[in-house]
């Protein structure tokens, strides 16, 4: 039996916000959130903090090919498999200072506070930055940590590009972050990631911690639809071929199609590009992508399925060519019952209140359960708003999520002495 920490340990909530403040000035964004995106120099940058942080907390680094940095605090043990804790510090174009960047700095805190009081764990404790977790610039999402799990091949995501037609393994290299450890090869005791919501539950329901027990399943379909450039005013309307037009009814049936698989299931559109993009030109082109999610593998087959085969008949209706790929993906999610009940426990000695939560989000957890026990603990975040520069939480709920997952990593890293 793994004794549990006393409930008298607890982080330092306010050198943990004070990390959160100084990262956010890495990549400011235009209304008060950041646009520090993958392997950007802002990127650069902001692992660089990083990385000095972890220096003065004694961390040794490790770098994999696809960039993921690996900060370990020996174990007493050498043969003991490390206890994994992070997240990841890029963001959307238009992120908050929050999605990710407090799993990595508040696993950092634990560390830090773990040395001040003198805490010897068992096992080692490796805080983890996974790389191009967000997929906003270089799709699909949580693409490091994909690829260490063994869903990608390194050669699939050096060749991924962005808007700009750069590819991710040349920008990896221009940034100086491409390390020379082979991604997956290392082997994990237990995976936690700490992250806030981004959604309106825990606020909602006036909980303090999220236990997350499932995460949704995802397809991203990337639709290419063929119509004919032509002009707005001088075309007459029975003779186009509107690309623009199949697209608008593609995103009311996949509206449709979520609404028809209620409870527990969610689809919509959230990018698109048209060619030429003019006012006066019909569009010849269009580009966008389907997202759609649920805890179900049924519903989420289902969904995929009857929104294929729907999208197939709207176009050929109009004479628009049309074509699928699907350049995201993964199954619903269930995470580990033991991890599951130390969060929990943990919430409760600390006298946290909480609730059990599926995580409505894609994390870089739902690729580590592939490898090793996996879970996650979450905090509120104001009126459920994320991928939004106006995400906002407070500094007393970051606090109280870092002390659990403080308890839960210390237990799972088994304290010695």
């Amino acid at each position: 039996m793994v004794a549990a920490p006393g409930e008298n340990l607890r982080v330092n909530g306010d050198r943990l916000w004070d990390m959160l403040m100084e990262m956010a000035k890495i990549g400011p964004g235009i209304a008060g959130g950041n646009n520090r995106q993958t392997l950007t120099d802002a990127d650069g940058e902001g692992r660089h903090l990083f990385k000095t942080w972890c220096d003065e907390a004694g961390l040794t680094m490790g770098v994999d090919q696809m960039g993921t940095m690996f900060m370990t605090r020996p174990g007493t043990d050498p043969d003991a498999l490390p206890v994994y804790v992070g997240s990841h510090l890029d963001t959307q174009p238009t992120g908050g200072k929050y999605d990710g960047v407090l799993g990595v700095l508040a696993a950092l805190e634990a560390v830090r506070s773990m040395n001040d009081l003198g805490i010897k764990t068992k096992h080692p404790i490796v805080v983890t930055n996974w790389a191009n977790e967000e997929g906003a610039r270089f799709a699909p999402a949580m693409l490091a940590s994909g690829v260490f799990a063994g869903v990608h091949s390194l050669d699939y995501a050096y060749n991924r590009k962005d808007p700009e037609g750069k590819t991710y393994g040349d920008e990896l290299k221009r940034i100086g972050w491409r390390g020379e450890e082979a991604v997956g090869e290392r082997k994990m005791h237990a995976y936690f990631e700490y992250h806030i919501e981004q959604g309106p539950i825990l606020e909602a329901e006036d909980k303090q911690i999220g236990v997350v027990t499932h995460c949704q399943g995802l397809w991203w379909l990337e639709f290419t639809l063929t119509g004919k450039e032509a002009h707005t005013g001088s075309t007459p309307m029975a003779m186009r071929v509107n690309a623009g037009l199949a697209m608008s009814r593609i995103l009311e049936m996949v509206q449709d199609v979520a609404m028809s698989e209620q409870p527990g299931a969610v689809g919509g559109v959230g990018q698109m590009f048209f060619s030429p993009n003019s006012r006066n030109v019909l569009p010849g082109k269009v580009t966008f992508t389907v997202d759609i999610r649920t805890p179900s593998q049924d519903k989420l087959d289902r969904m995929r399925a009857k929104i294929e085969a729907e999208a197939a008949k709207i176009c050929e209706a109009l004479g628009v060519g049309c074509s699928v790929e699907a350049v995201g993906h993964f199954d619903p999610v269930t995470f580990d019952e033991t991890l599951v009940t130390r969060v929990r426990e943990a919430a409760e000695r600390l006298g946290y209140s909480h609730m059990n939560l599926i995580s409505g989000a894609g994390h870089d957890a739902c690729w580590a359960a592939k490898v090793a026990p996996s879970t996650m603990v979450m905090c509120p975040c104001v009126g459920g708003l994320s991928h939004n520069e106006a995400e906002d939480i407070s500094k007393e709920w970051a606090t109280a999520g870092a002390d659990v997952l403080f308890h839960a990593v210390l237990e799972t890293a088994e304290i010695v002495g």
